[in-house]
């Protein structure tokens, strides 16, 4: 018996080894990139047996909304794609910041008929891992639109190489969380004149269930000292998390007539895996994961469903409330972390819109 267990285990081994072996992440090489690697099964496994759980409340209703104007970061793949496609469909204005404008607005006509939607598309270049960049993007908006109704922050990065930014910064804290952070300070304004009561101007923050297992390492925050991609994915995922609940405590405070929530899109198949073991296995994303479609539908759920108007601070998933981590239920964790934030970008006064 024993015999058979430690072959069985044996065997479970080596095919967690082959599976690593075929990513940029390699093979894990200590007892924290094996116990990393477990958790992220782990949180994997849970968020497909609730995609499976809560499939049929996830939906949303598209209307039309042609006064409105969205500005969404990526959107050029993926989930991002989708959620620009429901947005055209909702005959709104819908500008894209991107890496390349010229690219995004050929992968967005190949899948939308624009001539058959009163929406306008807008492609503007933005590198959301350049803060040089983010404030460019930001000044060119605020000199066209003195109003904006959503800003959806999309673009991310998961499980790649150590790479530190221009700024440097390790890029998935730079992309996923800090220039994001830093375009919602910068657009804020625009957001605020579009609001009014009982239709709040929304922003979203996409993030992911892996937030519940990720940790703010405020003496490395770059992961200079020790690197795993795993460990700084959780870990910008986790911050935007705080930062959306310490920002709604500040526009509730400001009775300011926006709203902004933090939404888990599911496990989806797309190209985010890419660094990821799953790519090993293709045919387990076929069969289990979320299209790009349905992992659209929480984000634009969270950027227009009447359903939660005036519920910000709220994590979403599957088109409902889902659980959050222990720190964003903690105050002054996030007001902690917000802080560090505005320090390390040298703001004064978060949300004025200053450069």
């Amino acid at each position: 018996m024993l015999g058979t267990l430690f072959t069985l285990a044996l065997l479970a081994l080596m095919l967690c080894g082959f599976i690593f072996s075929k990513t940029t992440k390699g093979i894990p090489k200590s007892w924290y990139e094996w116990k990393t690697e477990f958790r992220y099964q782990y949180m994997g496994i849970v968020g497909l047996i609730h995609d499976a759980q809560y499939a049929k409340r996830d939906r949303v209703a598209l209307y039309k909304q042609p006064d409105r104007i969205a500005v969404i970061t990526g959107g050029n793949r993926g989930i991002g794609l989708r959620i620009v496609e429901k947005l055209l469909a909702c005959d709104m204005t819908v500008i894209m910041g991107v890496r390349d404008p010229q690219s995004a607005e050929a992968a967005v006509r190949s899948i939308v008929d624009i001539s058959q939607s009163s929406g306008k598309l807008i492609c503007e270049q933005l590198d959301v891992g350049d803060l040089k960049s983010v404030r460019a993007f930001a000044q060119r908006i605020k000199e066209k639109y003195t109003k904006i109704d959503l800003l959806l922050n999309n673009a991310g990065i998961m499980f790649a190489p150590f790479r530190l930014t221009a700024d440097g910064y390790e890029s998935h804290f730079a992309i996923n969380y800090l220039g994001h952070f830093l375009l919602t300070h910068l657009l804020l304004p625009q957001l605020k004149a579009s609001g009014r009561s009982g239709r709040n101007s929304r922003i979203v923050n996409v993030s992911s269930c892996v937030n519940l297992i990720g940790r703010i390492n405020y003496k490395d925050i770059n992961g200079l000292k020790y690197y795993y991609p795993g460990t700084a994915y959780s870990q910008s995922k986790l911050a935007q998390i705080l930062f959306t609940r310490h920002l709604q405590h500040l526009l509730d405070e400001q009775q300011a007539p926006v709203q902004v929530n933090v939404v888990h899109p599911g496990i989806v198949d797309t190209d985010l895996f890419e660094h990821s073991a799953t790519t090993s296995v293709p045919f387990m994303k076929k069969l289990f994961f979320k299209t790009p479609e349905r992992g659209a539908r929480t984000v634009v759920y969270a950027a227009i469903d009447p359903a939660i108007e005036g519920q910000g601070g709220t994590y979403l998933s599957n088109c409902g409330k889902g659980p959050m981590h222990g720190d964003a239920k903690k105050p002054e964790k996030c007001e902690k972390f917000f802080k560090y934030s505005c320090d390390l970008l040298n703001i004064k006064q978060y949300g004025n819109g200053e450069n």
